[in-house]
């Protein structure tokens, strides 16, 4: 999430008051499953300013984002069934894949995101029920992909009558370059559910997101909801609904953004002051993260991790974000999170913990083999 100084708390507490005195007791009731009204409509509009298109009847109301993506995974693979990713992906599919029994495997990426070519022939062959994506800022990567990729993904899918997960939550996180469209904002055929809330773009503790699809999907997701949590909190909906209709979103956003993109340039900047020769990093032009990966000829990520511990830092380890386990040497590290001068120390001491390993490497390499 972001940090805590990013949160918008006087103006929670003045939502949160208002919609006390105006609602009274109202507010602390059941919802609907569906959500509280006033907020779907509002975020019908907000979603149309990115070019989706859709009514308040097709948003449903989460517990988050995370909560959204396991309900879609509920509603829609039974134990078994296949699940495909980007690879790396997002660590929280990962787990609701395995929570809940399902096959999960992923397809590798170039620097437009998910190898079609691949993906098509894992179609195929081994008949996916659903494919996980996130087309913006992906987690962990930081990659875009472009709007003729995009539109071929849903082609594809639609062709194969496979449904698209599209993951938006880092979408309105771009610091440079022009804006692309959603997936469900390009998606003629009705094959994109689209999930996406509030959680790092306003108030992580709130847990308000959505779920936006057509059909046959929304009335499994509503039921799948219901018996999950009967409904996400009232007084938490309805706070979100009266800073969103009040603009704090959009004022978050343009701060966020201008602080993340200066937080991203010390970061790249540290990572090439202190980090071994021969590391690689991802330029993100949005998102919270930065994706490297190391020299193999060094210690690996989970090995480094242990000393940088006790350095006083850590990091994400690669091989968390792999379906099968690989990205033994990757490391993703959020920038969004710390001040500017605790993303200086950090590499600083990161810098450290790589030199006093790397000591220990070449001293075992002079040790003979029996």
């Amino acid at each position: 999430s972001p940090p805590p100084e990013f949160f918008p708390v006087a103006h929670l507490r003045d939502a949160i008051n208002t919609v006390l005195d105006q609602d009274g007791a109202k507010a602390l009731a059941y919802e609907v499953s569906e959500g509280y009204l006033p907020l779907r409509a509002t975020i019908r509009d907000y979603v149309s300013a990115l070019g989706i298109r859709c009514s308040p009847d097709h948003v449903l109301i989460t517990g988050g984002t995370q909560q959204g993506i396991d309900l879609v995974v509920q509603a829609l693979l039974s134990e078994g069934d296949l699940l495909l990713t980007e690879s790396p992906t997002y660590l929280g599919i990962i787990d609701i894949a395995r929570t809940r029994r399902v096959q999960i495997h992923g397809i590798p990426m170039d620097d437009d995101g998910l190898r079609l070519d691949i993906l098509e022939n894992y179609i195929l062959d081994r008949h996916p029920r659903l494919i996980y994506v996130m087309p913006s800022f992906q987690n962990p990567s930081g990659r875009v992909m472009p709007l003729h990729r995009r539109r071929q993904l849903i082609n594809m899918c639609a062709e194969y009558h496979v449904p698209i997960l599209e993951d938006g939550i880092y979408h309105e996180f771009r610091f440079e370059g022009e804006s692309i469209a959603p997936l469900k904002a390009v998606d003629e055929q009705g094959i994109v559910i689209h999930v996406s809330g509030f959680t790092k773009n306003l108030l992580p503790g709130l847990r308000i997101g959505y779920v936006i699809c057509d059909g046959v999907h929304y009335e499994r997701l509503v039921r799948v909801k219901h018996a999950a949590d009967i409904s996400t909190p009232s007084l938490n909906q309805r706070a979100i609904h009266l800073m969103l209709e009040r603009g704090v979103l959009a004022q978050q956003l343009e701060r966020n953004n201008r602080e993340l993109r200066r937080r991203r340039d010390i970061a790249l900047a540290a990572a090439a002051r202190h980090l071994p020769p021969g590391s690689r990093w991802s330029q993100p032009q949005g998102g919270l993260y930065l994706w490297g990966e190391r020299p193999k000829s060094g210690p690996t990520a989970a090995e480094l991790f242990i000393s940088a511990i006790q350095t006083g830092v850590a990091y994400a380890i690669g091989n968390v974000f792999f379906t099968n386990g690989a990205g033994s040497y990757h490391m993703r590290i959020n920038y969004g999170i710390q001040r500017p001068a605790e993303i200086e120390e950090g590499f600083k001491r990161l810098g450290r913990a790589w030199r006093d390993l790397a000591v220990d490497y070449a001293e075992m390499d002079k040790i003979p083999l029996l």
